[in-house]
């Protein structure tokens, strides 16, 4: 049976094993639950047709979700290493397949995603504070070189700073829970029981819709190479991590229909907002605003924090130009400071570009492919490696990660249909990265 080399002698990493068990779920929780589950019940609910449907297209994207955690989670057990996904591609596909992984990640889908949560955390801190473009935008710089300091001081500091953000965006959804399960009004659910076996045309659409917003989770595996014993403690963090996910998605959309009537949820940007209001009054509004900031906080933590130990694993194998200067550990905090610092100037540079949404929306297809091929991988691993008595090995296999890829692949073929010349030029962005690949390689061999 073939070994894949060791996390710590593969990598020499010198980060410090500070990520605790609690700040690891506070990751996979807090990058999941961004905004997405306060504006996308309305584009659910409209797509599935029905109450019904709607909670059973939360369900079956929460399913799928899991399913590919599950089979990723095997091999995080089994290449604890940090880079993540990266670093798993790198090892099951080839070094030219990782770095393609790495390459779009650390150039534009992280910085592009954290400049985004930037520009979102300034814009909802609009409804206390008005504020112009200009304005925004330096608000948006201010929280992120916040966030930043904190991280390069510590990992400690950010952990906590993923903590406290994370516990502070489920106040808002469980107080919505909590009121709106226990509230005698029942509109959205007076005519449940004609609506739930409605016209099922948009049920794949509507399942679609609650993939994005199970999107995240997959950070937290980045984290591996400062984490004390990865291999037990990351399957226990995703599996954990998404089922509660699951249960706050469905439980939050049960206490909406509870709210607001059918036709209140499906014409609202916002009805997590205006279910906040029906039950909280004029301060619901408010409330959930603030609930809002706080979850971007969290998302924008997550993803800075998550993003950096890409390029600096990439740079401890010499793989990319500067890899001297991304590699490198401060010597006093122990913190990833350069990879820290590069991921940051790069989201600055987007958020005054104002290319950050173009750049996410050109990349999805490739992305997916990625994740795809990655729970896929489960399968590569149990041939080339096998499995270990005592190690973590996905449930119910291959049932699982055939889920899971069937929810990849739904995705590919969806974008691909919807937006062909945005999924082409994506890999076409993607494949730039090939070039630099083998020029590195030819600058190391020489």
């Amino acid at each position: 049976m073939s070994k894949l080399p060791d996390s710590s002698s593969a990598t020499g990493t010198e980060l410090r094993k500070s990520v605790t068990f609690l700040e690891a779920m506070a990751i996979v929780v807090g990058m999941i639950i961004g905004s997405g589950i306060f504006l996308k019940p309305g584009i659910v609910l409209a797509d599935a047709g029905s109450f019904g449907l709607s909670i059973l297209a939360w369900g079956a994207g929460g399913i799928i979700t899991l399913a590919s955690a599950l089979s990723v989670a095997e091999i995080a057990a089994t290449i604890p290493r940090a880079g993540g996904l990266y670093a798993y591609l790198e090892d099951l596909y080839g070094e030219a397949v990782g770095f393609l992984l790495g390459w779009v990640q650390a150039v534009i889908s992280y910085p592009a995603s954290v400049a985004a949560l930037a520009i979102a955390f300034a814009s909802y801190s609009g409804y206390f504070l008005p504020m112009n473009g200009w304005q925004q935008k330096l608000l948006a710089i201010g929280i992120l070189l916040f966030i930043l300091l904190m991280n390069v001081i510590s990992t400690k500091y950010g952990g906590i700073i993923q903590l406290l953000a994370t516990a502070g965006k489920l106040i808002p959804v469980v107080g919505i829970v909590a009121f709106g399960l226990l509230s005698g009004s029942q509109p959205g659910f007076a005519g449940v029981s004609g609506l739930a076996t409605g016209a099922a045309a948009g049920f794949g659409a509507a399942i679609l819709g609650t993939l994005w917003a199970y999107d995240g989770w997959i950070g937290v595996t980045n984290m591996a190479g400062e984490m004390k014993n990865p291999a037990k403690t990351l399957p226990k963090v995703i599996l954990i991590g998404v089922s509660f996910v699951i249960v706050v998605y469905v439980l939050f959309n049960l206490a909406i229909f509870r709210s607001l009537s059918f036709e209140q949820i499906v014409s609202s940007p916002t009805p997590g907002a205006d279910a906040a209001q029906a039950l909280l009054g004029s301060g619901g509004g408010a409330f959930i605003t603030a609930g809002i900031i706080v979850s971007v906080l969290g998302a924008l933590n997550g993803y800075l924090m998550t993003a950096a130990r890409v390029p600096q694993a990439m740079g401890e194998r010499g793989i990319v130009p500067f890899s001297g200067f991304l590699r490198r550990i401060h010597p006093r905090f122990g913190t990833p400071a350069n990879a820290l610092i590069f991921q940051a100037a790069l989201a600055i540079v987007y958020i005054f570009s104002g290319t950050f949404n173009t750049l996410t929306d050109l990349l999805v297809f490739v992305l997916w492919i990625f994740f795809t091929a990655g729970v896929f991988g489960v399968f590569v691993l149990r041939r080339t490696v096998g499995t270990e008595p005592g190690r973590y090995r996905v449930p119910l296999y291959p049932i699982t990660p055939i889920v899971g890829i069937a929810g990849g692949l739904y995705i590919l073929v969806s974008t691909l249909m919807d937006s062909p010349v945005r999924s082409l030029i994506g890999i076409g962005i993607t494949l730039i990265g090939l070039p630099v690949f083998y020029w590195m390689k030819r600058r190391t061999r020489s």
